[in-house]
């Protein structure tokens, strides 16, 4: 039996208990599970890189298992260090970005040891990946922020006739907005970015 299919015949339980916990439309992008080696005095960890989130999947001794999630958006850093005969995952991720999250501010690290070095590698940069994505967001909403802040200056031309009608309706959006934010369909964070949309066109 080679090295590569005894790894899948030990991944497919976690592998399994880790895709009934995804939700619709999430996809596998790609896993890791630590090596035998760095795990003798526990079950070893599945971490799993999905279209969503970060998902660190620990399996109970007598059966079932822990499942904890780091948001995409959440991600403040992530580092590699490959070895020899493996590579470890190092993250940092802040808590509560949005009002909508529960629990304290500031940043955890979480550590992952033993992973094999190419499933590392490839989970590392799905995080990267998403990491640079969610910075360019976050940029982008902090320019539409402050350029919504500053009020700008518009300049009266022919076109600024129909401005009236213009200003009423953007007024019944941001109320619209409002409303979903009360209701809380909505978080804060999206109501600040809608917000700044309607504000600025």
């Amino acid at each position: 039996m080679t090295d590569s299919a005894v790894m899948d015949e030990d991944a497919a339980r976690p592998l399994a208990d880790l895709r009934s916990v995804l939700i619709p439309g999430e996809s596998l992008e790609a896993w890791a599970i630590q090596r035998r080696l760095f795990a003798l005095t526990h079950r070893r960890l599945l971490i799993a890189a999905t279209s969503g989130r970060l998902v660190v999947l620990v399996r109970k001794l007598l059966g079932g298992f822990d499942v904890s999630t780091i948001r995409w958006q959440d991600l403040e850093e992530v580092t590699l260090r490959v070895g020899v005969i493996s590579a470890d995952l190092a993250l940092r991720a802040g808590k509560a970005t949005d009002l909508a999250s529960l629990g304290p501010q500031g940043s955890q690290r979480v550590e992952f040891h033993g992973l094999p070095k190419e499933q590392a590698q490839a989970v590392y940069r799905i995080c990267q990946a998403q990491d640079q994505a969610w910075r360019e967001k976050r940029r982008v909403r902090e320019l539409e922020e402050l350029r919504a802040r500053s009020g700008g200056i518009q300049v009266l031309s022919a076109a600024a006739a129909p401005a009236a009608g213009a200003e009423g309706d953007a007024v019944r959006r941001l109320r619209e907005a409002k409303q979903l934010l009360d209701a809380k369909l909505i978080t804060d964070a999206e109501y600040e970015a809608i917000k700044a949309k309607i504000v600025s066109s």
